[in-house]
């Protein structure tokens, strides 16, 4: 033991490495995921066993019946992940900034990383709800994960809060600005772990990244975290094209988005209506989340149980978003999209002869996403923008492949004289909502 603390910081990074993580868990992904103890501790903590109760892809399982994986089975692959990512940046100059606290501090963000995480996220997003980072800062400084973090791991809980909720102060610490950047960048480990495990889970092939080529063609860089070799550009590449397919077929196939903007559409008009505040809906489980709605009378919240029950809206149109056409873009604005939904509604109850509720009618528009292409590539010349380093995707084309992914659609109650006289409405229209 005394021979530890005497040793060089770069040889005590990694013993601990080769020595402390012992406890093994079988993932179906990366086989053997083996934690220290101090981490298998916090693993049994209850605010990390919450996340075997919320599905990584929400109502994915809809269309996919094997994405019923838990972000509980993500946040361990993507400590995995991690630490891969630092046994490869020891030996390539990272071992003169790591330390030993710094090091546990990553591994434990990494862990921990999704503790604030929503239940069916993507139907909560644009609803003024904080950032998960944030309030996965603050579970980390509260008991029981601040106890365990500091008498177990030894690690300040602060510093791990302050990886994963960018927004807190670190007061120029150039060793936390790094990992920062390798939690969250082109190539980090949640997308490394989560690209592989949704394709997996969805048996889809798109999503697949080879992880052991790209830890070989790492290269420490202070100011990114790391860098790429020449060789490596293609793992830039396939993560690009990866996620494209995978946002394409799966994240936004179109049941997927019905069941996510039917859910969507209930919480807003709940919250908008002072049902209950956006407050409710933090720190929820799938089954809380689900027991909360239950618990409110309120007909636009029985969409919920709608999506569960499979009862789902169906699709009267779908027209590609055009970010110059004003009619379009207003639509990004939940508050301007529900009125002509109200409006679109009014039409349809004309010509329907029959009453129509505010949310028999959903006009859906995915919220813009990016595809980071920020990483350095080490050419003989020196480190250029992985934008001038010759691939094949220019901002441009990057761009193309964004826009190409965002559809306006419209759904409507699944009833046969709503959907006739919406397709009209729609056709009569022009399509311009």
């Amino acid at each position: 033991m005394r021979l530890f603390f005497i040793m060089p910081m770069y040889d005590k990074i990694l013993f601990h490495l080769d020595n402390d993580y012992t406890e093994p868990i079988r993932d179906p992904i990366w086989k053997h995921i083996y934690l220290s103890d101090a981490l298998a501790k916090i693993v049994s903590l209850k605010p990390f066993q919450d996340l075997n109760d919320i599905k990584q892809l929400g109502p994915a399982y809809l269309v996919y019946p094997g994405a019923t994986h838990t972000r509980l089975a993500h946040s361990l692959g993507t400590f995995h992940t991690a630490k891969r990512i630092i046994y490869g940046l020891l030996g390539k100059g990272g071992g003169d900034v790591f330390t030993f606290e710094g090091v546990k501090a990553f591994f434990a963000a990494a862990l921990l990383h999704d503790l604030g995480h929503y239940p069916y996220a993507h139907a909560l997003k644009n609803l003024g709800v904080r950032d998960h980072e944030e309030l996965t800062g603050e579970i980390v400084l509260e008991k029981p994960v601040f106890e365990v973090l500091k008498n177990d791991l030894k690690v300040a809980p602060r510093l791990v809060a302050s990886i994963v909720d960018t927004s807190l102060p670190v007061k120029d610490n150039e060793e936390i600005s790094i990992y920062r950047k390798l939690l969250s960048g082109v190539l980090d480990p949640d997308k490394l772990d989560y690209l592989n495990r949704d394709a997996f889970c969805c048996g889809v092939p798109y999503g697949i990244q080879d992880v052991d080529f790209f830890l070989s063609e790492i290269i420490f860089d202070r100011q990114n975290g790391f860098a790429l070799s020449q060789k490596g550009l293609t793992a830039v590449e396939n993560i690009l094209f990866s996620k494209y397919l995978m946002y394409k077929t799966v994240y936004w196939h179109k049941t997927v988005r019905i069941a996510t903007a039917m859910i969507k559409k209930a919480l807003f008009l709940a919250v908008e209506n002072n049902i209950f505040p956006r407050e409710k809906l933090y720190h929820l489980t799938d089954t809380s989340f689900l027991q909360l709605l239950a618990s409110y009378q309120y007909p636009p919240l029985e969409l919920i149980g709608e999506v569960f029950s499979r009862q789902l809206y169906k699709q009267v149109a779908l027209f590609p978003f055009d970010p110059h056409n004003r009619s379009h873009s207003e639509l990004e604005d939940l508050s301007t999209c529900r009125k002509k939904e109200a409006a679109f509604s009014r039409e349809l109850q004309v010509m329907a002869k029959r009453p129509v509720g505010e949310h028999d009618v959903i006009i859906d528009l995915p919220e813009r996403i990016s595809f980071e292409i920020d990483l350095p590539i080490a050419l003989p010349d020196g480190l250029v923008s992985f934008k001038h380093a010759g691939s094949v995707f220019r901002p441009e084309t990057v761009t193309a492949f964004t826009e190409s992914l965002r559809y306006i659609r419209v759904y409507v109650r699944n009833d046969e004289n709503l959907l006739l006289q919406a397709q009209k409405i729609c056709l009569e229209s022009g399509l311009q909502l």
